[in-house]
């Protein structure tokens, strides 16, 4: 029998982000986290601040995976509507959550200005979510059904997924090995094609690169299996070994 891979989807969402003037760093720390929870990260989009665009989004990715993760979009200003958009897209209203507020009024209540209205905005949640914790900034995460609305910062958004750790439902954690050859990699992709062929609980990753003038490539193996990882990688080297080239375990 076949095991279920679960997946998700990843709605990066921000004018910053699509201007260049913040470099993303989410995608690959979730990416990384939920490898480790046993769910692979399936789909990513990156969308402006518009309410449209953002509940478009939400709706394809969460309803074509298992779980849907948002970073950005939930501070306390104007622009910051993410919050909306997941509630219209899940068709709810949206109420400001008691135990939101009240952290929220403990965090703030020795910083100028105290609990302004802005800073309220950071209590606003879909009808019916939970909360994430947040050990940095207050302001908590939310989870409503199969979507996690997080931080965009990355240190929060790592904070949170912390706070996630071991709630979700997942199947075997995704193993990797690499094995690295100075080759180009199109003289080895009849036999990339034909090892995975041969294991197919596997897939393999050809990622080029050019190094102090050559040209090589290291070879990626995952497998949820760590019998199956093994017999794969042992294959790629005899394979790479028998047709004379030379080959890093480890990669390069």
């Amino acid at each position: 029998m076949t095991e279920r891979i679960f997946t998700a989807g990843l709605v990066i969402i921000g004018d910053e982000i699509l201007s260049g003037r913040t470099h993303d760093k989410n995608i690959a720390q979730i990416a990384s986290w939920l490898q480790v929870q046993g769910i692979r990260l399936a789909e990513v989009r990156v969308v402006p601040d518009v309410m449209e665009r953002i509940v478009e989004a939400v709706n394809a990715l969460r309803e074509g995976n298992d779980y849907l993760f948002t970073t950005g979009g939930i501070g306390p200003t104007h622009d910051d509507i993410t919050v909306d958009a997941v509630a219209q897209a899940l068709g709810v209203n949206v109420v400001v959550h008691p135990q939101a507020r009240a952290i929220l009024e403990k965090y703030y209540a020795d910083k100028p200005g105290g609990l302004t209205d802005a800073r309220l905005r950071m209590a606003r949640v879909p009808e019916g979510a939970d909360l994430i914790p947040n050990r940095m900034s207050g302001a908590p995460g939310i989870k409503i059904g199969n979507v996690h609305l997080m931080a965009g910062v990355p240190h929060i958004t790592a904070g949170m997924l912390d706070a996630l750790t071991g709630t979700l439902e997942g199947g075997a954690p995704l193993l990797s090995e690499t094995v690295g050859c100075w080759t180009p990699e199109s003289e080895v992709a009849d036999i990339l094609r034909q090892v995975e062929k041969a294991h197919e609980h596997c897939q393999i990753g050809s990622y080029p690169f050019f190094r102090d003038g050559r040209v090589g490539a290291n070879f990626v193996v995952r497998s949820t299996s760590a019998q199956e990882l093994k017999s794969c990688v042992d294959s790629l080297c005899d394979g790479l070994a028998t047709a004379g080239f030379d080959f890093t375990p480890g990669g390069i």
